[in-house]
């Protein structure tokens, strides 16, 4: 909780030399030609007081809204990511009634080193407009170090503004090298080539299949999925940067689906989906990435837990995820988070909302089949509290084992809220071994869970999430909209860490899967091999 709020006086107020201790590095004036280079960009915070109070409404250019960091602790933290390399001469701080004492800027070119750029030990609470500055990185990070008063740090909008390293560049990346087809299956070819360089840097790599482009990597891979059998694709790459410059096309390769394969068909996964924001709000992100399932026309919508922020009321629903995910609704087979739990009557907005659909077989976990697929839905709040874990086996976990007892399907997939590993800010889950037990015993394919506002995946791993081909590939997929969080050193079985926004395309025949997350402007940000089932 805050003081009342207040706005800082409209008069800019240039912090003095006594309180402004300018690095080395600071030296020269901004150019004419600076823009504003945060606003509407990716932010991290260190913490919020409420998911209404996030790190994004500090750029989002809206006066009346605003970043507030939890209560009462030193030191706190907000990271703007500017989205390519930029060199800043100017920041401004709009203060609401909790602010710093004493706090700085700071520079980094890869979002973990970074380097002061100014330092400020008298603040006052009024608009901070510090100029003069020229840093150059890609991230830029207020750290607050004293607060002046008993609450936390919060400011309605922080705003940097300088030039980026691409303005004005024409010159376009080399041309890729090296394309060579990897694994093919009946349905899908993997892709991989030579890095491009650049002037400035490449941004991403465009996929041509047969002249036509399908899709945008984020890397020097791309596993092209959804492929008709036993036929022939030519393949081309190009490299873009920053500016929108690309390069000429690779050389083409040629590759040709193996025969047979049956039973085809996509899904489109996320969780932690619908904060309390609709589509006019540049910054709402749950509207994009309904966008994106629908353009992968999905035979059914996976949801991995807290479908809807932050007391999951049934009012919520309808204001917020009903007006995009919810269009989805008939095909979508949810799973409960957290969240859904902190309704007055804990899962009452979410079973008001979804029906039948949330408790096809009575209860809050439950299976269902597609094609060759057994996919099993469960509540993992069930082992996240203390009165439960010393349950040896409770009634899930029976139901669990005997609904994979009676299985009949060659793939089995599983999906719950708390992943039993992440590298993500709410870490590892011990308390839910007793489902990954029992889903690695019973060779289990996929696993996928959300929690942790950020995407990882995993190589196939067994129950001490040691590296073991005969483990489910697990799949941390809390992309759909809430705040991302801050991630952390990742694990040794880490095949993947983005912190970013998306949704997963799982392609899935009768004995394969792979999957591919999309991000906000329709690139492939991260592409899977293909997996045969166990």
């Amino acid at each position: 909780m805050h003081p009342p709020h207040r706005r800082s006086l409209l008069t800019l107020v240039t912090v003095t030399a006594a309180g402004l201790l300018l690095s080395s590095a600071v030296a020269i004036p901004a150019a004419a030609a600076d823009v504003l280079l945060s606003q509407g960009k990716p932010v991290a915070t260190s913490t919020v007081e409420s998911s209404s109070l996030n790190g994004d409404k500090a750029v989002d250019g809206n006066a009346k809204t605003r970043w507030a960091s939890a209560v009462s602790a030193d030191p706190q933290w907000l990271r703007v990511d500017l989205g390519e390399p930029s060199t800043v001469h100017r920041v401004k701080l709009d203060w609401e009634a909790a602010y710093a004492k004493k706090y700085r800027l700071e520079i980094s070119d890869d979002g973990v080193h970074f380097s002061t750029v100014t330092t400020v030990d008298n603040g006052d609470g009024k608009t901070d407009d510090l100029t003069g500055l020229n840093a150059h990185g890609r991230y830029l990070r207020f750290v607050g170090t004293t607060r002046a008063t008993k609450y936390g740090y919060s400011f309605w909008e922080i705003q940097a503004f300088g030039s980026t390293d691409s303005t004005g560049d024409t010159q376009p990346p080399t041309t890729p090298t090296g394309l060579t087809t990897g694994a093919i299956t009946t349905n899908s070819v993997a892709l991989t080539w030579s890095p491009s360089t650049d002037n400035v840097g490449v941004t991403g790599y465009d996929v041509l299949r047969d002249g036509q482009q399908v899709a945008t990597s984020a890397t020097t891979s791309y596993n092209d999925t959804g492929l008709a059998s036993d036929k022939s694709y030519a393949y081309t790459v190009r490299a873009r940067d920053g500016a929108g410059n690309t390069s000429s096309l690779s050389s083409a390769v040629t590759a040709r689906t193996k025969p047979g394969g049956t039973g085809a068909f996509v899904l489109a996964a996320a969780g932690d989906i619908a904060d309390r924001c609709t589509a006019s709000d540049p910054n709402c992100v749950h509207p994009k990435t309904a966008k994106l399932v629908e353009a992968m026309h999905p035979t059914a919508v996976i949801t991995m837990g807290d479908n809807q922020y932050d007391d999951a009321h049934l009012s919520d629903f309808q204001n917020y995820y009903d007006k995009t995910w919810g269009k989805f609704k008939s095909i979508t087979h949810p799973a409960p988070g957290n969240h859904e739990t902190y309704d007055d009557t804990p899962y009452q907005g979410y079973h008001d909302y979804f029906g039948a659909i949330a408790t096809p077989q009575g209860k809050n976990y439950y299976s269902w089949e597609q094609g060759n697929w057994h996919f099993i839905v469960l509540d993992s709040n069930d082992f996240v509290h203390d009165d439960l874990t010393a349950l040896a086996d409770p009634p899930q976990v029976a139901w669990l084992k005997q609904d994979l007892a009676k299985n009949t399907k060659g793939c089995v997939a599983a999906y719950y809220h708390h992943p039993r590993f992440s590298s993500g800010d709410h870490g590892d889950n011990p308390d839910a071994v007793a489902l990954w037990q029992v889903l690695v015993d019973n060779k289990a394919d996929l696993v996928l869970n959300g929690h942790d506002h950020d995407y990882e995946r995993f190589v196939p791993q067994n129950v001490d999430g040691k590296a073991d081909p005969n483990g489910p590939v697990a799949i941390v997929g809390g992309t759909g909209g809430a705040p991302l969080y801050d991630i952390h050193a990742a694990h040794p079985t880490t095949a993947k860490l983005l912190r970013t926004f998306g949704v997963l395309k799982l392609s899935m025949t009768d004995t394969t899967f792979s999957s591919q997350l999309i991000g906000l402007d329709g690139s492939v940000l991260d592409s899977s091999p293909t997996y045969t089932c166990h």
